[in-house]
Formats: C-alpha cells, sequence, structure tokens
C-alpha cells in the first residue's frame, strides 16, 4: 500500500501516537502544584484578597459608594474627611469615596481589556514568529523592535495622539504599548518548546501547524504570559492614570484615578485628600496585583519550586 515501506507494522504506525499520549504533561497536576505553591505564597494571598475585594467594589460599587459619584453639591466644597464623608469632597462637593469606588471599576476594567489586547495581539505574533521562523519571524521581529525603540508611555502617548482622548483609545493605546513585550516573550518560549517531543510526535501523526501551535505548544506556554499579564495589568493601571493626569484619558465628570489627582493637585496645602486618596488607591492596587505576579512567577517558575 501507499504510504507504507518495508517493515511498517501496525505497531510501529502507532508509536508516534503512543509517544505523543506519554510525553504530553499532566495540566490537572501541574495546575493542582501551582495552586498549592501560590497558597503557601502569603504575599500573593493578601495581594489576591485585596484584588478580590476591589472587584467586588466594582461589582457592588452602586449599593456600597455612599452618594452619586458625579452629583455635585457646591455648598460641601472641599470638606475635609469626616463621619458623612469619610474621605471628604473635592471643589465641586462631591464625595470622594464615592468617586475611588467608582474609580475602581474604571481602572480594573482599563487595565484588564489593555492587557486583553496586549496578550492576544502579542501571543500570535510571538507564536507565528517562533514557530515557522524565516521570512516570518524576520518581519515580525523587526517590527516588534521599532515598537520597542520607544518607551511604552512615550509610544501609548503617540497612538492618543493619533486616535484622540478618552478611554476608549486609551484602552487601545495602552495594550498595543504593550504587545512587543509579550510577541518577544511568547517566541522565545515557542522556540524551546516546538523542540519537545510531543511537538516532534505530533508532527508525525499528522497535525497542521496550526493545530500544533494552539493545542499542542500554546498551553505549555501561557504559565509565562499569564505572569506578564498580572504586571502589565498594573502597568497599565499606572498608564492609564497617568495618561489621565495630562488631560489625555478620562474626561471630566468621569470617576478616574488618575483624573482624581490632577484634579486636586492645585489644592495639596489647603485640601490634600482629593489627590492623597485617589493616589492610595493606585499605588495599593498596583501592589496588590504585583504581589498576585509575584507569587503565579514563582508557583509557575520550576527553578523557584525548589527553594
Amino acid at each position: 500500500m501507499v504510504g507504507e515501506g518495508p517493515g511498517m507494522d501496525s505497531a510501529s504506525m502507532t508509536e508516534p501516537v503512543e509517544i505523543y499520549k506519554r510525553s504530553q504533561p499532566s495540566r490537572r497536576r501541574e495546575a493542582a502544584k501551582t495552586l498549592t505553591l501560590f497558597a503557601k505564597n502569603r504575599g500573593a494571598v493578601a495581594g489576591a484578597v485585596i484584588l478580590i475585594l476591589l472587584i467586588l467594589l466594582t461589582v457592588f460599587a452602586n449599593w456600597v459608594a455612599p452618594y452619586d459619584p458625579v452629583s455635585m453639591v457646591p455648598v460641601d466644597s472641599r470638606k475635609p474627611p469626616s463621619t458623612s464623608h469619610l474621605m471628604g469632597t473635592d471643589l465641586l462637593g462631591r464625595d470622594i469615596l464615592s468617586r475611588v469606588i467608582h474609580g475602581a471599576r474604571l481602572s480594573l476594567l482599563i487595565g484588564l481589556i489593555s492587557v486583553a489586547i496586549g496578550a492576544i495581539g502579542g501571543t500570535l505574533i510571538g507564536l507565528g514568529a517562533g514557530y515557522y521562523g524565516g521570512i516570518v519571524e524576520t518581519v515580525a521581529m523587526r517590527i516588534v523592535d521599532a515598537m520597542l525603540a520607544f518607551p511604552s508611555i512615550l509610544l501609548a502617548l503617540s497612538i492618543i495622539v493619533a486616535l484622540g482622548t478618552g478611554m476608549i483609545n486609551v484602552m487601545i493605546a495602552v495594550g498595543v504599548a504593550t504587545i512587543p513585550g509579550y510577541a518577544r516573550l511568547v517566541r522565545g518560549t515557542v522556540l524551546s518548546a516546538k523542540e519537545n517531543i510531543y511537538v516532534e510526535a505530533a508532527r508525525v501523526t499528522g497535525c497542521s501547524g496550526l493545530r500544533i501551535m494552539f493545542v499542542h505548544i500554546l498551553p505549555n506556554v501561557i504559565a509565562p504570559v499569564i505572569v506578564l499579564s498580572t504586571v502589565q495589568f498594573g502597568v497599565a493601571i499606572l498608564t492609564a492614570a497617568g495618561l489621565s493626569f495630562l488631560g489625555l484619558g478620562a474626561q471630566p465628570p468621569t470617576p478616574e484615578w488618575g483624573l482624581m489627582v490632577s484634579m486636586g493637585r492645585d489644592y495639596l496645602g489647603m485640601a490634600w485628600w482629593m489627590s492623597t486618596f485617589p493616589g492610595l488607591a493606585i499605588t495599593i492596587a498596583v501592589i496588590a496585583i504585583n504581589l498576585v505576579g509575584d507569587g503565579l512567577r514563582e508557583a509557575f517558575d520550576p527553578r523557584l519550586r525548589s527553594r
């Protein structure tokens, strides 16, 4: 028969399939081990608890916030923290606590969408470049290198200038600015992963290039992408807050942390709470996300597991 040479019996035909099945890592066992190691990291658990609380605040912001975040009461302008306004009020008499709570919703949403844009775009570029190599890798990585020539905040500013101000454009700008980091990380991981025996076995069994990339290689290189995403989550929140601080992101009266810090900077001497509490919210959120990222990095990295 066509395709069978001398000595190719049924046993030898099925050998690559058995090699492939045996060489696939046990993902359920690895996931359980990763979760156990993460739970042993007190800093990571503390960060996760804070992050969960922030997420709950965003979900139930309409019920938790004591006041309407955009309702102006001029007679209450710049009132210091008190029992009626725990974080005081801003220049227009709006309750800062309510604005901080609603600002958490917007900031976390910006971070989530920005990271999704960067992770999906960078992972696709890195997968294609690392697996196919040749001209595909050369063209893709030269574009990535050109993007890396600009600091991420400068690249985001350039995109904002091209697209215009607004939160949607901020999410796109911050997300695109993170693509190069993902692309380089995934490419390097794919170059190593595609030499594994389970990939060779998948090729022998007749799997297409796309199937090998997305079914066999991607699940085994996703761990560093998850770790990088946690870091980029915090960076995205900071970058978006910085853009809003410069007047290029959220516009009044939107309750956004960076914009709130910007609006209160001229009154630090007489109304310190206007910028302090939104600034603390940014700090706490970014620290919590970084703690979670460090915990995931230690849980996923086999070199750190033995410590």
